[in-house]
């Protein structure tokens, strides 16, 4: 097979569902944006140089449909030739679209292939607009269908995982992101415009722009202050507003091209993908993910925890973080190695965007600790974990 490398990869902010900046910017308008912004910014390489764009989103539906990652490409001004595609492994699409992206350059299906991902959890809500579970399977079967915050209460129910230990781990992760913001860390991050329809005083409305250039739901707290907060899944519960990722609207992209074209344009690569893996497991407890994910992973590039030097592990729920941390035997890297600049909690989980995200800012934070490999995984909706290890080249 042939090299794949990725030559350039970059996020919007993520900004809080329904309340943030991006509430009244279409998610077409953000893929379009990053998409076009991660041509730009690579030196050496065209629109016409691209022969396909994956795309990951968790629910693509209304104006998250009719295939928005063939739609969003032409937006932003690639040629018609440009293919384009929808992928959904909900929580990992956008990673899912990386490999997939990945695959296509090593089969030399492809020679410049975008792996991209986007969620407006404004415009498309947890769930869709809507669902319609199996009305036999789901009697059968109802953890296929449980609410993401159940499955969160489970995993601390059945591991353990306390309320405090929860709320220390976001307070932990706002103080982290907080503290990248403000020291200009989130060297991935790139300023995105965004709109805003005001009412003129004829009565019709005017389209106004605006630029974001931070995450909007970074919030700094104490434990005690989180303490307060009431469950939100279960009466007696632990799985809170302040432990619990954030809803969030928001696109990242990366860039893989072949070693051959790379010469032949002279491209610099910045990474590659060494491996990817998916696993099931138990429904009900979806957010034991990464702790399955990650040593396959391993096992399957013959490397062990110690060799990864950054750790971005979607930030679903505390509960469930805390617990794959220590069930992976990961836990002494939490302050050191896993997630450095905060996580979900502070920063957002757009769903299909927050594998491509990740990936991003694991690159970003791996060139700013001179780190050779990073691992980005997440826990998914209906029972799945997945894992990808990235080299720095």
């Amino acid at each position: 097979m042939r090299e794949a490398y990725i030559v350039q990869s970059l996020r919007t902010p993520g900004c809080k569902q329904r309340k943030g900046h991006f509430k009244e910017t279409r998610p077409e308008e953000l893929l379009s944006f990053i998409l076009k912004t991660v041509v730009e910014k690579t030196e050496g390489l065209d629109f016409k140089d691209f022969d396909d764009v994956m795309c990951g989103c968790a629910f693509p539906e209304a104006e998250q449909g009719l295939n928005i990652g063939r739609i969003a490409p032409i937006m932003a001004g690639f040629p018609e030739k440009v293919s384009g595609a929808t992928v959904n492994r909900f929580c990992s699409s956008g990673l899912e679209a990386i490999a997939l992206a990945t695959a296509r350059v090593k089969m030399g299906w492809s020679d410049v292939v975008i792996g991209a991902g986007v969620e407006s959890m404004t415009f498309v809500p947890m769930g869709g607009n809507v669902p319609r579970p199996h009305p036999d399977f789901s009697r059968e079967y109802p953890g296929m269908y449980a609410s993401m915050g159940i499955t969160a209460e489970n995993v601390a129910n059945r591991y353990n995982v306390s309320r405090e230990d929860q709320d220390i781990f976001a307070v932990k992760s706002q103080a982290k992101a907080a503290r990248a913001r403000d020291n200009g860390l989130f060297t991935e991050l790139v300023p995105t415009p965004a709109y805003k329809y005001v009412k003129q005083e004829n009565g019709t409305f005017k389209k106004e722009t605006f630029i974001v250039d931070a995450d909007d739901g970074i919030r700094e707290s104490t434990v005690e202050i989180l303490g307060r907060l009431r469950p939100v899944f279960a009466a007696n519960g632990s799985v809170t507003a302040g432990n619990s990722s954030q809803t969030t609207d928001g696109a990242a992209a990366s860039i893989i091209v072949s070693k051959e074209k790379c010469d032949e344009l002279g491209l610099k690569p910045i990474a590659k993908l060494v491996s990817y893996t998916t696993i099931g497991c138990n429904p009900d407890e979806m957010g034991v993910g990464p702790s399955l994910a990650i040593p396959k992973v391993l096992k399957q590039a013959g490397m062990t925890i110690d060799d990864i030097d950054i750790y971005e592990i979607n930030e679903a729920f505390a509960s469930q973080t805390i617990y794959c941390a220590r069930k992976i035997g990961i836990e002494k890297y939490i302050d050191s190695r896993i997630n450095i600049h905060g996580g979900a909690i502070a920063l957002g989980h757009p769903l299909g965007c927050t594998g491509a995200k990740l990936t991003a800012t694991c690159l970003a934070n791996l060139k700013e600790v001179k780190g050779k490999y990073g691992i980005v995984s997440m826990c998914i909706g209906g029972g799945m974990g997945a894992a990808a290890i990235f080299e720095m080249v």
